[in-house]
């Protein structure tokens, strides 16, 4: 059931809501010219109304049972914020440019995450625009765009969106996202996009003045779970379903990153997930166009990734937070807070080849024993990262990596990700060790809710050793600070390391051994030295060799060369990446002394390319 307001022809719009113990629902349009008009309700409680003379920019609330004033749940624009009317944009006055765009497969992903506020100093769709060929020039195919769903204020990270089908106005609402993404695909990069179903914003959202949109039946981190099993879940699952087809569809965006999939609680038949696998499915195969869904999810289950037919949820590809901490903490040591579950560099080697660290194994962060063992799923399912928002922005200072290893390990770190068997995610400022931080911002209306966030940021930091006091979540100070200085990548350091992740990511695609993700084709090699990971790739006579040592000091060893001739094409520790001089041999074969530099990488192959 299509809902929120839908222009079917010129000046006509129709108006769907579901509010399923209401008495009586009408739409109030605000602007241009100012009308009531009563809505019918079917049996499934979804009240609905077409309007003639009514269209794109008209403003609008619903009235429910002739007092309480709305803006529409499912609004497509919500131009003076949460708390304002409702706006009627008529999605078919873009013209779009992409015709016959097809995405790239998903094993070719080379995905940017953006946070479109910090991401620029205009902190708009269209300035992102302009810095897109920059992406595309060292490498980039794919921009992932943090929530855009309308949010309060003009400062948010984006997860406490209220109105899931609205852009957010201070971004460039509807026709600035539709013009981002038509740009982007015009330069052959994809655009997935973030969105949240696992709660709604604490300001401004007013669903449950029209249904059961939440239930009690579960507690999550922000409170009570959206309702998706228990009664009256019918409405708030088509409103899910029908918002990932509005992105997808109207929108043109390429894939939908689902937040914390962990927080939907769904013990029904058929879960929410692969509801909504279903339905892009479905769209795949009527449209002829490619679709994703990737998510984020911290249960190890690979349920998730899955096919339908053999009892997952049939998403395409998830995060794999295991290699991010187990990188983590091979870098720097730190190992408090969830930290502590992981090993460094021997956690490392299992992620390298069983991506889940925890498959039904004993955490002593959880207490329990997590996970289940995800063989049976193609590498190319998962997506790793050593940065992104999260692991930033929840650090109680917003450090980047550059914050806390030397440039010797920040190229490590870009090797380790872009060398994997496994599709790449970088965040925006990485790959030329931005030294900007990414904290948490908020621009909330409402005293309470704002000291709320500022004591429970606080006390999201117990489990580390950080003293310090935090910035203060709600100050614009904060949100500025978090601005990338783009006049970063032309300087000294971050414009070698800008060089070297476009290498690198120009050898994953070049490299056969490198850009064909499986697992069948991976190994690993025990060089007899804890802190040096060496990683096989492809299969004879075209395989790659890949030495990390993440050590803080120089590594000798001895390593039984598979047979053939080896010659290196990548070292990190090259004076021309900055390095303090390479020790790895140029050319190798049969048994082999090695001596690794400190935090180096050295890339070998089979075969001259």
């Amino acid at each position: 059931m299509q809902v929120g307001s839908y222009c079917a022809e010129k000046d006509s719009c129709l108006f769907t809501v579901w509010a399923p113990f209401a008495k009586q629902v009408e739409v109030k349009v605000v602007a241009p010219k100012p009308a009531v008009l009563p809505m019918m309700r079917d049996g499934l409680g979804y009240w609905s109304a077409t309007a003639g003379g009514i269209g794109d920019g008209a403003d609008y609330l619903y009235r429910i049972d002739g007092a309480l004033e709305r803006p529409d749940p499912a609004s497509s624009h919500q131009p003076a914020g949460v708390h304002g009317p409702s706006r009627v944009v008529d999605h078919r006055a873009f013209v779009w440019t992409d015709g016959g765009w097809q995405p790239p497969r998903l094993d070719e992903l080379i995905i940017y995450e953006i946070h479109v506020g910090t991401f620029t100093p205009a902190g708009t769709f269209e300035a992102v625009i302009a810095r897109l060929d920059d992406l595309r020039a060292f490498g980039v195919n794919a921009v992932e765009l943090m929530p855009v769903a309308q949010f309060p204020g003009g400062r948010n990270w984006g997860y406490d969106g209220a109105y899931l089908f609205a852009v957010q106005h201070s971004y460039g609402g509807p026709a600035g996202l539709k013009t981002l993404v038509d740009a982007c695909h015009r330069r052959g990069i994809a655009v997935v996009l973030d969105v949240v179903y696992n709660h709604f914003g604490p300001e401004g959202n007013y669903s449950g003045d029209f249904g059961p949109y939440l239930t009690a039946k579960y507690r999550t981190p922000w409170g009570n779970a959206v309702n998706y099993d228990d009664a009256y879940s019918y409405g708030v699952r088509n409103h899910i379903v029908e918002n990932a087809r509005y992105w997808l569809q109207t929108y043109h965006v390429d894939a939908l990153r689902l937040d914390a999939v962990h927080g939907i609680f769904d013990t029904g038949a058929r879960h929410i997930l692969e509801e909504i696998a279903e339905e892009v499915e479905q769209m795949v195969n009527e449209k002829g166009r490619q679709w994703y869904l990737i998510a984020e999810s911290d249960l190890n289950d690979p349920r998730v990734v899955r096919p339908r037919e053999t009892g997952g949820y049939g998403v395409d590809a998830q995060w794999a937070d295991d290699f991010h901490h187990a990188l983590h903490t091979a870098l720097t040591g730190e190992r408090s807070g969830y930290y502590a579950d992981y090993n460094g560099a021997a956690d490392l080697r299992r992620a390298f080849t069983d991506t889940f660290v925890y498959a039904w194994r004993y955490s002593a962060e959880r207490k329990r024993w997590h996970g289940s063992a995800c063989g049976d799923i193609p590498a190319s399912r998962f997506v790793v990262f050593s940065q992104n928002h999260d692991q930033v922005g929840n650090r109680m200072m917003g450090d980047r990596r550059s914050a806390l290893v030397d440039f010797e390990g920040l190229k490590l770190a870009a090797s380790a990700v872009l060398l994997s068997p496994y599709i790449p995610l970088l965040f925006m400022g990485e790959e030329y060790g931005a030294g900007t931080p990414f904290l948490y911002f908020v621009s909330h209306g409402d005293p309470g809710l704002i000291e709320a966030v500022r004591a429970g940021r606080k006390r999201e930091f117990q489990g580390f050793a950080w003293n310090a006091e935090p910035p203060d979540p709600q100050s614009e100070d904060t949100f500025n600070a978090s601005k990338l200085r783009w006049e970063e990548r032309r300087e000294g350091p971050h414009r070698v390391l800008l060089s070297f992740y476009a290498e690198l990511i120009r050898l994953r695609k070049k490299v056969p051994a490198l850009s064909r993700l499986d697992r069948g084709s991976l190994s690993l090699e025990d060089a007899g030295d804890d802190g040096v990971i060496c990683l096989y790739r492809g299969e004879p006579p075209a395989q790659a060799l890949c030495i990390l040592n993440f050590n803080g000091s120089r590594s000798s060893f001895r390593l039984p060369l598979r047979p053939g001739r080896w010659t290196k094409l990548l070292d990190s520790s090259d004076g021309k990446w900055n390095g303090p001089g390479a020790a790895c041999p140029d050319a190798a074969e049969g048994l082999m002394e090695f001596t690794a530099a400190p935090r180096s990488c050295a890339l070998y192959v089979q075969e001259e390319i």
